[in-house]
Parts: C-alpha cells; structure tokens; sequence
C-alpha cells in the first residue's frame, strides 16, 4: 500500500513548483513594465527641463534698453521721472485725483519693467503704447493745469533747499550727540570716583602721605626726570604713568607732578599715593592751590566771568546758530586745560620738563628728551603740515590784520600732547605774558574761534624746536588707517580726537594698545568695571 502513494505525493510536489514558477514570472513582466515606463517619464522630463533654462539666459541686459535712445523702455523712464515731478506738484496744488493717476500708472510701467527683467525680453510696442498714451494725456493734463517747467523746476528746487537744510541739521545734531558721547563720564569712571573718595576721608594716613610729599626735596631736583600731566580722569592719567614707567630704564629717577580740579583731587591723590610704582614719586595738586591764579592775572578768568562768554559756552542753547557746535564747547576754556601755558609759575625750581596729554601711551623710554639741545628754544613738539590743513591759516583768523601783520599763513602747526619745555628759556622769553596777550586780543573770538592750539601757536611762535616724528604719533581717535609700522615705532602713541580708549565709541583696532596699562588688578576698578 505504500508504494502506491508515492506516485500521487510526486504529482503534488510538481503541481506546486509550476505554480511558483508562474509567480515569478508573473512578477518579472511587471517589474519589466514599471522600470520600462519609469525610464519613458524620465526621459519626457529631460527633454522638458532645457526649456526654462534656456530662457532664463538669454542675453538681455535692461540697463542697456533704458540707456537707448530708440528703445521703448528708454521712453517709458524719461515718461516716468517727469510723471514723479508732477506727481509732487499735483500734491502741493491739492489735485489728489491726477496725483492718483500718475502714481498708478507710474506702477504700471515699473511692473512692465520686472516683467521684462524675468523674462529676459525687451518691452515690444504692444506692451508700451498704452502705458505711454495714457501717461502722455495725463502729463499734457498737468501742463494744461499750468505744471509748467518753470513751476517744475522752481518746485523741485525748493524740495532739494529744504533737504539741504534737513541734511545740516541733521549734522548738527550728530556733531552734538557725538560731542556728548564723547564728554560723557563713563559709569565705571564715575564709580571708581566714588570709591576713591570714600577711601581719602576714611583713610587719615594716606592724607599724612599727601603732605610728606608735598614737602620731598624730589619735587625741585632737577637731577631727576620731571613729567607734567593736567587731567580731571583718574584712569587716562594711570595709564600714562603706567606706560611711561613700565617703558623706563630706570622708573626711580621720574617724577610725575598731577594737576586736578577741586572736584577730583582726592580721587586722583587716592589713587596715586596708595601705589608704589616701581619707586617713582608723584605730586598730585589741585587748581583751587594756587592763589596766584585769578581773573586779575588771567585773561581768560577774566573774559569767563562775563556774561557773554558764559552764554556763549554754558548756555546749553544755540544761542549763536552761526557757529559750529565744536566751537562752543565748555571744555576748550575750562581752566584745567591752559595750565600749560602756566607751567613756569607752577614748578618755578624746574629747568625742564616733558608735558604729557592724558589721552596717549607712552611705548619708549622718554628719559632721552631731557637730554635734547633745543637750539635756545622754548617748546620741543612734533610738526604736523606734512598735511595742509595743518598749516596756521587753517587755525588763524588772516583776515584780521593783527594776524596777517606777524604771521605767515604757510608756517607749520604743531601738536600739544608730548612737549619738551626748557623753564628756563620760557621766562627769558616771557612766554606767559605772550599768552596772555594773544588771550586779550581774542576777547572776542576774532583771531581765532576756541581751543588751545591756536593760542600755542601764536604764544611758541618763533621759539620752536621740531621733533622727530616717531616721539609722537597722532590720530587714534579718529583715523582709523594708520599704518601699522607707525603705531610699532612710534615713541608717544596719541588718542587725539573725540573716540577716547576709554569710551565705548573708541575705535576698535587701537583700544587694546590703551588697555594693556590699565591696572585691573586694583580692587576699586576690578569692582566697578564687573558692576
């Protein structure tokens, strides 16, 4: 019984290998179908893909249609920027309606103009003609209305006046935010001012200090290297004490005499006195000291407590629109600033003495301009008319006679900030009383609107002695290209201009020159810098 189901099993067996055997064919010719129309899509794809392509490159360039003479967009821009003047006169005459229609169809050209950009065809004739008919009839409108070209042009000349006169006070007002942001104290200034205050009248010994060096032989030997710095900012005068010293051979031979004003001195003696400074010695002295200094001896005291020149520099307001707001500010008369020309009568048992700015950094040793023969002159200082603009009648009034008369309009300025003073030759040459002369004649600003510099020049006139120009670099706080070979061997680096190191519209590229001699370390600063 057996071997006679065997051959029934065998015919099972190959019923079902020919019906798997028709699946997989079955599965084969569709798959073969599939991939056969797949390629047939693709191939319809590629052969649609060309078209926009080559459309998007052709060659047109619109700016040349509209520089034809002969060409439909050329006429259509002429049409519309004399559309645009008529639209501004139609306003001003109150006719809204054909201002409405110019303007429409002002849009409609310029939407015809994208058009032909994207699609990279000239305009054709059918396009521009009733964009142009309707603009020519709108346009002889406004000529029937008498929007004439003299009313055009007497229109459109009064709109550019009051842009003129909107762009002057614009820059007025940005030359007074400017100045403003550039005089503004900032707050961790103010905080370490308050600090230091506080530590003056807290501390008694550092007030005994003040006094035992107010009577040390150092301050009148002048076998030492005396520096006179005038500044109201107690971290611009670190700074260059900081960078003179550390640039130094031998840090204990200088001597550094501070003026201040009343308000600062405690501060500035806080600061100074409670350092050692690699044994250097210091002088901090405030402006109320000296007795001498009154508006009977100075001209300058003496115009400041008229009521004109109060106005005119403390006013607050514009009360003088015709001149510029640079000319009337307070801190080109505040009295700390002209110690300089008062320098014999603050150290009278000095020979010689080298004036620093508060805004620079000292990158050399400065010991060697004490040892310069000033040929019998006065003041050492570096030229700057390698640059016109440099020159005394840049500075000077030489319309007035008293100017022209004594001094040639061609001859070199020169910079205040690194200054080399022989004492000695100052009061053979009387040079205080030259200044005070030229002062007087400026009473009322005629030989020169304000500022420092003019008066030193007409005060060192003649009793110059020029500096190499490596001593002095200018311009950090305004030129913002100079040559980096010039920074690295330059002596003096100086921060001249309103972009000041330590505010935060200094420029960039140079504030880490300044920075580098800021003594972080000191508790008070490291405090209010991180509040």
């Amino acid at each position: 019984m057996r071997r006679s189901r065997r051959p029934a099993r065998r015919r099972l067996s190959d019923w079902i290998w020919w019906i798997l055997g028709l699946f997989m064919a079955g599965g084969l010719l569709l798959f073969i179908l599939h991939h056969h129309h797949q390629d047939r899509s693709g191939l319809q794809i590629k052969e649609k893909g060309p078209k926009p392509i080559e459309i998007a490159h052709r060659s047109f360039n619109l700016t040349q249609e509209l520089l034809s003479s002969t060409s439909f967009a050329r006429q259509l821009a002429d049409q519309m920027t004399l559309s645009k003047a008529y639209v501004v006169i139609a306003k001003e005459h109150g006719n809204l309606q054909l201002a409405w229609e110019l303007s429409s169809q002002i849009r409609n050209c310029q939407r015809l103009f994208s058009q032909a950009a994207f699609r990279g065809k000239p305009i054709s004739l059918e396009e521009a003609h009733p964009i142009i008919a309707q603009l020519a009839q709108l346009i002889y409108k406004a000529q029937d209305l008498h929007y004439d070209i003299s009313t055009t042009i007497t229109t459109l000349k009064n709109h550019a006046q009051a842009l003129e006169e909107r762009a002057n006070a614009a820059t007025v007002q940005s030359a007074q935010f400017g100045q403003l942001a550039a005089e503004a104290l900032p707050k961790s200034l103010h905080c370490l001012h308050i600090k230091l205050l506080d530590e003056w009248f807290s501390n008694q010994e550092l007030r005994k200090l003040a006094e035992t060096h107010r009577k040390s032989p150092m301050l009148v030997d002048t076998n030492l290297y005396h520096f006179c710095i005038f500044s109201d900012n107690v971290i611009a005068t670190s700074v260059v004490v900081n960078s003179t010293i550390s640039n130094a051979d031998h840090p204990q031979l200088l001597v550094f005499h501070i003026v201040t004003d009343g308000i600062n001195y405690q501060a500035m003696a806080s600061w100074f006195l409670n350092n050692d400074y690699k044994g250097c010695f210091f002088e901090v002295q405030s402006l109320e000291e000296f007795d001498w200094l009154n508006a009977s001896y100075s001209p300058l005291l003496k115009q400041l407590s008229y009521s004109e020149s109060k106005a005119y520099y403390f006013s607050g307001v514009s009360a003088y629109p015709e001149e510029e707001t640079k000319f009337r500010n307070p801190k080109f008369v505040l009295l700390l600033n002209h110690m300089r020309f008062y320098i014999p009568e603050i150290y009278p048992s000095l020979e010689r003495i080298v004036f620093l700015d508060d805004d620079v950094v000292v990158q050399k040793d400065l010991t060697p301009l004490f040892l310069l023969d000033l040929h019998g002159n006065v003041n050492a200082a570096v030229e700057t008319c390698l640059e016109s603009y440099h020159r005394f009648y840049k500075f000077l009034n030489f319309s007035n006679p008293l100017i022209s008369s004594k001094f040639d309009p061609q001859a070199c300025g020169w910079a205040f900030g690194v200054n080399v003073f022989d004492l000695i030759a100052w009061k053979k040459a009387n040079v205080t009383a030259r200044y005070h002369y030229w002062q007087e004649q400026n009473a009322h600003r005629t030989l020169w609107k304000t500022g420092t510099l003019p008066a030193g020049l007409l005060t060192f006139y003649g009793l110059m002695e020029p500096l190499d120009r490596r001593w002095h670099v200018l311009g950090l706080g305004y030129d913002l290209d100079i040559d980096d070979r010039i920074i690295q061997s330059a002596a003096v680096l100086h921060f001249s201009g309103n972009m000041k190191p330590w505010l935060k519209l200094a420029v960039s590229k140079y504030k880490h020159l300044w920075t580098q001699f800021v003594d972080f370390e000191r508790p008070y600063l490291r405090d209010c810098i991180m509040h």
